[in-house]
Parts: C-alpha cells; sequence; structure tokens
C-alpha cells in the first residue's frame, strides 16, 4: 500500500493519472475527466414517450458525420490511444442517445474501440436494452443515463444479461455470461 507521503507513492500516482487514457482504452471505459457524460436538457422523465421512445429519434438529434469524424480525430490525440486508426474506433455517446445523451456535446462523446472485450458491440447491446427497459418503465430515464455515465460495463452485467430477450435474436446468441 502506498503512502501519501512518500515520493514514490506521489510519482505512482503521478504516473497513474498521466496514463488513464491508456488504461481506458484497456478497460473500455472512456477517460471520466475528458467524456463524464452530458444530458440533453429536451429530454425528460415527463415527455419521453414523445421523445426517446419514438421510431426515428435519434436519427433526427445525431449529429453529422463531419462533426463526429472531427471529433473523434481530436479525441483519439487527447486520449493518447496507441492505435490511432480511425477506423479501429467508434465515436460513441456514453450517454446514448435513446436514452437522452447530448447528441454533440464532446463530454458525452469518445473513440471506443471496436475491438475488445467492452467492445462497441457489446456496447450497443447495452444501449438496446436500456432504451426498452425506460420506455417500457422498468427503470427511470435519470437512473439509466447516471448508471451508464458511471460505469457502462456495470451497467452491462447488471441489465443485459437478465434482459437479453429485449435484444434481437441474432445478439441473444453472442453474448458472453
Amino acid at each position: 500500500m502506498c503512502q501519501l507521503r512518500s515520493v514514490s507513492c506521489w510519482s505512482f500516482v503521478l504516473l497513474m493519472s498521466l496514463n488513464f487514457p491508456v488504461l481506458s482504452q484497456m478497460s473500455g471505459l472512456p477517460d471520466p475527466r475528458m467524456t463524464p457524460g452530458s444530458i440533453d436538457p429536451a429530454v425528460t422523465q415527463d415527455n419521453i414517450h414523445a421523445t426517446v421512445c419514438i421510431k426515428g429519434y435519434t436519427e433526427r438529434v445525431r449529429p453529422d458525420k463531419e462533426y463526429t469524424n472531427r471529433l473523434k480525430h481530436e479525441q483519439l490525440r487527447q486520449y493518447r490511444y496507441q492505435d490511432v486508426n480511425p477506423s479501429n474506433y467508434e465515436q460513441d455517446h456514453l450517454i446514448p442517445l435513446n436514452i437522452g445523451g447530448n447528441p454533440s456535446d464532446p463530454h458525452n462523446l469518445w473513440p471506443q474501440p471496436r475491438q475488445g472485450e467492452w467492445s462497441s458491440d457489446r456496447k450497443n447491446d447495452l444501449e438496446f436494452v436500456v432504451y426498452k427497459m425506460v420506455c417500457k418503465g422498468e427503470i427511470t430515464l435519470q437512473e439509466a443515463q447516471q448508471r451508464v455515465a458511471h460505469n457502462w460495463i456495470q451497467a452491462y452485467k447488471d441489465w443485459v444479461p437478465s434482459n437479453s430477450y429485449f435484444l434481437p435474436k441474432h445478439r441473444r446468441n453472442n453474448l458472453d455470461h
């Protein structure tokens, strides 16, 4: 255990904070200092059935590719990922659009690896399940937003296996329990 009064401990803490983007890439979670998540204030619990729960909602609010591609290149540098090939990443909304994530705030977007245990495919499964849970009233919009923003991997573990029936059949077969 590191004693905070020791120089070696502070060196370790500094090293870990400087390397968080690299650790973030390996863990599947975005760096919370750069991507803490951001909600769209126009989406509330009271209006979900007139906004996010309406078919086609995300297509109406999704930012254009020119913006997200430019942001992806910028964030790949900011995150200091070792692999900087943009095609290996999905520019993803931490709080998904389908549960009221802010469409264009850079604090809600990050270059999520397409490969690895906690890939963009896994997060897409969570997004689908949590959307269904919110629209069916099984969880509140605020709970969904907070839990996904805090740790989408834990939210996946808590919700996807027990609600996999919400997923399309071809995605249910790909779940690793």
